[in-house]
C-alpha cells in the first residue's frame, strides 16, 4: 500500500536518491513484465504488462484484482514484442475509448481501439477491438512502443526502424515506409477503407508514394514518447545503435523533422552513404555515451504542483537504471549512475500532473522533488473560494481565467475529488458527502496559472 504524507509536512523517504532534488519512492509493485502507465483523466493509474494486460492502480497504491483489459491470447509477448503502450482518448469521459499498440501473433504491430464496458468503468470490453493500422515487421526488435494523442487531438504512433541492427534497408529514412517513424492519424474521422483519416497538414498528405501517416522520420526506436502540452513540446528517446543514446525535442506543429537515423546517431555519424548535409537533420538536444547494455527511456516534463523545483523539468531514465534531467532549454541538469532498483521502461503522470517512475520488474514509483510548495507558493489572487467554512456546497470563480482543472484533496494528501475541463470562470461543487475538517482545492487555469486553496466543512 501507498504510504499517505500530509501534503503540508516535512518528509524525507527511506527510498534512493539520484540528485539532491529527487527521490523515488516505492508506490506499488506485484506487476508482471510492467511496461507503461497511463492516466484516464480521473484518480487511477493504468499499468500496462507486456504480457497483455492493462491493470488499475489506485491513489492508495492498491491494485484491482480484475485486470481492467486482458488480450494475451491475440498478443505476441516476448523480447520486444508484447503490448507496448496505451493512450486513452482526449473525450474518454464520454465515449470510453482506448488505444493500444501491441505485437499481433504473427509478430506485426498492431494499433487498436478498445472500449470501456458499459456497465463498469474498471473493465474494459476484450471484444470491442477496431483495428486501425497492422505493420510487418521484417525482424523481431525495434517495434516502437509508444502511442499518445497530441494537443491537436491527433494520435501519434512510435514506430522503428523494423529491427537487426544499423537499419541494413535503411527503412527509418524510406518515406514510403511507415517504419522508423512518427506517426500521425485522426482516429475521430473514418477515411475510404481504413477506420482512420490523414490529417491534411500531414507533410505527405495527398502523396501517393509516400506515406501520408508519417509526420516525421529518421528514428531507430523511439521506444517512449510524450508530448508537453504547456511548452507545446514533443520529447523522443531514441535507443541508439552501440555508440549514442539520444533525447530528441522538437515543436508540436513542426512536420517532416528528420532525426537522422542512420545517417547519424545521436550527434555522431554511423553511415552516412547516400546521405543529406548534415543541417538537414534534427539532432539530439541531448545524447549521452551507450554503456553497453543501456537503452535510453524517453520521459516526460513534471507539471505537477507539490514540488517547486521539478517545474518544467524533463525526467528520462534508461533500462540500466540510470536517470537524468534536463531543463527547457534542453540544458542538462544531472544523471545518475545505474541502480540496481530500476530497469526503467517507462515514465507516466496521474491526473495531477504528479510523475511515475515504471520498472520492468514489476514496480511502481513516484517521483519526489526536494522542495515541496507551501499553499503560499500557489495561492493568487486570480482565484477566490466561498463559503468558506462550508458544508454543503463551494464555488471557485476568477475575474479572469477560465477554469480547467480543480482537485480537492483531504488533510492526509490523499485525492477525494477532480474535475477536469471545467471550462468556465466558475464552478460550483458538491461537498456534502464529504466528512468534515480541512480540505486542499489545487485550482489550475487554462494558461497554466496554478493556486492551492485551504477550506473548512462544518
Amino acid at each position: 500500500m501507498k504510504k499517505i504524507i500530509p501534503i503540508l509536512a516535512l518528509f524525507s523517504f527511506s527510498s534512493f536518491t539520484f540528485s539532491q532534488s529527487v527521490t523515488l519512492d516505492l508506490f506499488a509493485s506485484g506487476f508482471s513484465s510492467s511496461v507503461d502507465i497511463q492516466n484516464a483523466g480521473d484518480d487511477r493509474l493504468f499499468v500496462v504488462e507486456q504480457r497483455g494486460v492493462i491493470k488499475i492502480l489506485n491513489a492508495d497504491g492498491s491494485t484491482n484484482a480484475t485486470p481492467f483489459l486482458d488480450i494475451q491470447s491475440i498478443v505476441d509477448f516476448g523480447g520486444e514484442r508484447g503490448l507496448l503502450g496505451l493512450a486513452f482518448h482526449p473525450d474518454y469521459a464520454n465515449n470510453g475509448y482506448f488505444y493500444v499498440h501491441y505485437s499481433d501473433n504473427s509478430g506485426d504491430t498492431q494499433i487498436s481501439r478498445f472500449s470501456v464496458d458499459s456497465g463498469n468503468p474498471d473493465i474494459a470490453d476484450s471484444s470491442s477491438e477496431l483495428q486501425y493500422l497492422n505493420v510487418i515487421q521484417p525482424f523481431g526488435n525495434h517495434n516502437g512502443g509508444s502511442i499518445a494523442f497530441g494537443p491537436d487531438g491527433y494520435l501519434y504512433i512510435a514506430l522503428g526502424d523494423g529491427g537487426s541492427g544499423g537499419d541494413p534497408n535503411n527503412y527509418a529514412q524510406n518515406t514510403e515506409l511507415l517504419l522508423g517513424k512518427l506517426l500521425r492519424i485522426d482516429v475521430d474521422t473514418p477515411g475510404g477503407s481504413t477506420n482512420y483519416s490523414i490529417p491534411p497538414d500531414n507533410p505527405f498528405f495527398g502523396e501517393p508514394v509516400n506515406a501520408e501517416e508519417i509526420w516525421s522520420i529518421g528514428l531507430r526506436n523511439p521506444f517512449r514518447f510524450s508530448f508537453d502540452f504547456t511548452d507545446n513540446k514533443i520529447w523522443i528517446g531514441d535507443v541508439g545503435q552501440n555508440g549514442r543514446e539520444e533525447v530528441n525535442s522538437a515543436d508540436v506543429t513542426e512536420a517532416a523533422v528528420n532525426y537522422g537515423w542512420r545517417c547519424y546517431e545521436g550527434n555522431n555519424p554511423y553511415n552516412t552513404s547516400n546521405c543529406l548535409p548534415s543541417s538537414e537533420y534534427r539532432f539530439p538536444v541531448y545524447d549521452y555515451p551507450w554503456n553497453g547494455g543501456g537503452s535510453v527511456i524517453g520521459g516526460r516534463v513534471y507539471r505537477g504542483a507539490t514540488y517547486l523545483d521539478l517545474q518544467g523539468v524533463y525526467i528520462f531514465g534508461d533500462i540500466d537504471g540510470m536517470l537524468g534531467t534536463l531543463d527547457a532549454s534542453y540544458n542538462f541538469i544531472n544523471q545518475s549512475a545505474g541502480n540496481p532498483n530500476g530497469t526503467w521502461v517507462a515514465f507516466g503522470a496521474d491526473n495531477s500532473g504528479e510523475m511515475y517512475a515504471v520498472s520492468l520488474g514489476g514496480n511502481v514509483y513516484k517521483i519526489i522533488g526536494g522542495q515541496i510548495a507551501s499553499i503560499e507558493d500557489f495561492n493568487t489572487d486570480s482565484f477566490t473560494l466561498f463559503p468558506n467554512p462550508a458544508k454543503t456546497q463551494i464555488t471557485i470563480q476568477s475575474e479572469t481565467e477560465i477554469l480547467q482543472q480543480i482537485s480537492i484533496f483531504d488533510i492526509n494528501g490523499r485525492l477525494v475529488h477532480s474535475e477536469k475541463k471545467v471550462s468556465g470562470n466558475s464552478k460550483t461543487m458538491d461537498i456534502s458527502s464529504f466528512s468534515t475538517g480541512l480540505y486542499l482545492v489545487k485550482i489550475t487555469s487554462e494558461n497554466g496559472i496554478g493556486s492551492y486553496k485551504k477550506f473548512i466543512i462544518n
